[in-house]
Parts: structure tokens; C-alpha cells; sequence
């Protein structure tokens, strides 16, 4: 249930990012594709960040850590490979959508906890 919960929010986050971001940075066809790239995103956080952290050890520590913002943006060009109806054109645009993105998943997500801690 709480995988479920967190595509939700992650859908609606990508919704917003979409909506904030001007159509010629990103654009995205509707829900549908919103809510396969949040699947497509929740699978290559678990499965290839990992890997690609793991392979820039020295460029992550030469950068003291702002690599992994990279490692954010190629993550968001490789959904965007993958999701048909969902486009971003460049790596400074898919840097800012992976940025925006994780303010506004973190925005909903705070809104959940407060949510649940009133059910309390």
C-alpha cells in the first residue's frame, strides 16, 4: 500500500514539475505517461542509480557530491527514453525538472506525513 501511496504522489509531483516548467523544457502528453514515469522513475532509483553512484566514486568525491546531481538529470533522460508522451529536451533542462521534481515530491510527501500524524 505504501509503494502504491508513493507513485501516487510521485504522478502528481511529475504533473507539477510538468505544469511549472515551460513546454519547451519538458512536456508530458497527460496522467498516464505522468504515472508510468513515476514507475519507470521509482525502478531506475532502485535498480541503476545504485550502479551509476557506484561507478563515479571519484567524480561524486572530486565534486564533493554535486555529481549526483548529474546522476539525477541521466536518470530523468533515461525515462524520458523510455515513456512514450513524455519529453525533455536537453541535460540542463532534465536537471532542472529532476530538481523541481524532488522539491515538489518532498513538498507532497510532507503533506502526507502531516496527514497521517493528525490521524494519530
Amino acid at each position: 500500500m505504501n509503494f502504491i501511496v508513493k507513485i501516487i504522489i510521485t504522478t502528481l509531483a511529475v504533473l507539477l514539475t510538468t505544469w511549472l516548467l515551460p513546454e519547451s523544457w519538458v512536456h508530458i502528453d497527460g496522467w498516464l505517461p505522468a504515472l508510468i514515469v513515476a514507475l519507470v522513475l521509482a525502478f531506475l532509483n532502485q535498480v541503476v542509480r545504485p550502479i551509476m553512484i557506484f561507478l563515479t566514486i571519484p567524480a561524486t568525491l572530486f565534486t564533493l557530491g554535486l555529481f549526483l546531481l548529474a546522476i539525477n538529470a541521466f536518470i530523468i533522460m533515461i525515462a524520458d527514453y523510455f515513456v512514450k508522451g513524455f519529453t525533455v529536451y536537453g541535460f540542463w533542462k532534465a536537471l532542472a525538472f529532476s530538481f523541481i521534481l524532488s522539491i515538489a515530491t518532498a513538498v507532497l510527501e510532507g503533506f502526507r506525513k502531516r496527514d497521517e500524524a493528525r490521524r494519530d
